[in-house]
């Protein structure tokens, strides 16, 4: 048992995850045929790149020695991340975003039901006391709210006002929010103290932005360059706008303004979010959030053999996947990079 990694319990219980998501499919009201066959369908066509719906089982696993009982959580995570990606394709109007046999707005109507109906489904429908189901349910609501806060946040961000700090506070909002309710939700169902579910909340935010600055990479690697396309104000980039000196600062929000239109545009700045030294501070800054999270994870403690696996889950995800863009700046044209695609 010592050697079990999160892929090891991913491939041991995602089966039972999925039977859970169907169960509550089968809920729904006969006559919501439609509504049903939508979410389905949804379901099936953004299948998540990476095993994140293992984290709750973790965390309970760290509780209790079992991880299973958390599988209606991990049930809970994945719709709502579903949800929660389809929701920002369409809101980058990404029109590509619609579901093979849906249009836009079917997509986003069976994206509502997934990320909301189906999880308050799935929460009443488990077999523990009224107060667990309050306590739960307030999680998904807080969460929620707390997660769109920072994702308009994110809408509105301003390269020229960017500073790490305001930064890290939208992904706090868009991404450490949905991830702090999971954890906190799983340490409710295993029954431990208010003192410890808070610790797991924490816990879950800081992993949730280090998740986020790994997305953040992957979209760059990808050649894609969705960020920069859609005006996204990425860490890495409110990095180098605040260590820039003022010649080099304007160069870069002209960039910035040229991005979403110019396919050059976005290439070059992509080669200057790659230099060195910016490269350098952004390696040690994840690193700091990685620290922390073990840091929580040792004031924490838990069963021995899923508390490791934790750490190995943050370890993965901290990783620092950019190297520095050595090529000309006549080569910084966007061509795609190695291909590893974004959850």
């Amino acid at each position: 048992m010592n050697s079990l990694s999160y892929l090891d319990l991913h491939r041991e219980l995602s089966q039972d995850i999925d039977a859970e998501i169907a169960a509550a499919l089968e809920r729904l009201d006969p006559a919501s045929a439609t509504a049903r066959t939508a979410v389905a369908e949804l379901l099936e066509q953004r299948k998540l790149k990476y095993p994140i719906s293992v984290l709750p089982l973790l965390v309970h696993g760290a509780e209790t020695g079992f991880p299973e009982p958390a599988v209606p959580i991990s049930a809970v995570h994945l719709l709502w991340w579903t949800s929660a990606c389809h929701l920002d394709d369409l809101a980058d109007g990404n029109g590509s975003a619609a579901s093979d046999g849906l249009t836009e707005n079917e997509t986003l109507l069976a994206s509502v039901i997934a990320g909301n109906i189906l999880p308050v489904q799935i929460i009443l429908s488990q077999r523990v006391p009224e107060s667990v189901h309050g306590e739960l349910l307030t999680e998904i609501v807080n969460g929620s709210i707390a997660a769109a806060d920072g994702q308009m946040a994110d809408m509105r961000g301003d390269a020229a006002g960017a500073t790490r700090g305001s930064v890290i506070e939208t992904y706090r909002g868009k991404s450490g929010a949905p991830y702090g309710m999971i954890t906190a939700m799983a340490a409710i169902l295993s029954g431990t103290k208010c003192e410890r579910v808070e610790l797991w909340r924490e816990f879950g935010y800081v992993f949730g932005i280090i998740w986020q600055l790994f997305n953040d990479q992957e979209d760059i690697l990808s050649g894609r360059n969705e960020d920069l396309a859609n005006g996204t104000v990425t860490y890495l980039l409110a990095c180098a706008v605040e260590d820039a000196a003022p010649e080099s600062r304007g160069r870069i929000l002209d960039l910035c303004a040229a991005a979403g239109r110019s396919r050059q545009a976005r290439g070059e700045l992509a080669g200057l979010l790659r230099a060195p030294a910016l490269l350098d501070r952004y390696r040690a800054d994840i690193d700091g959030y990685r620290d922390e999270a073990h840091r929580l994870l040792d004031e924490l403690g838990g069963d021995e053999v899923y508390l490791p696996v934790l750490r190995q889950l943050v370890d993965n995800s901290a990783r620092m996947l950019l190297e520095p863009d050595l090529a000309p700046d006549n080569a910084r044209d966007g061509a795609p990079g190695a291909t590893t695609g974004a959850s």
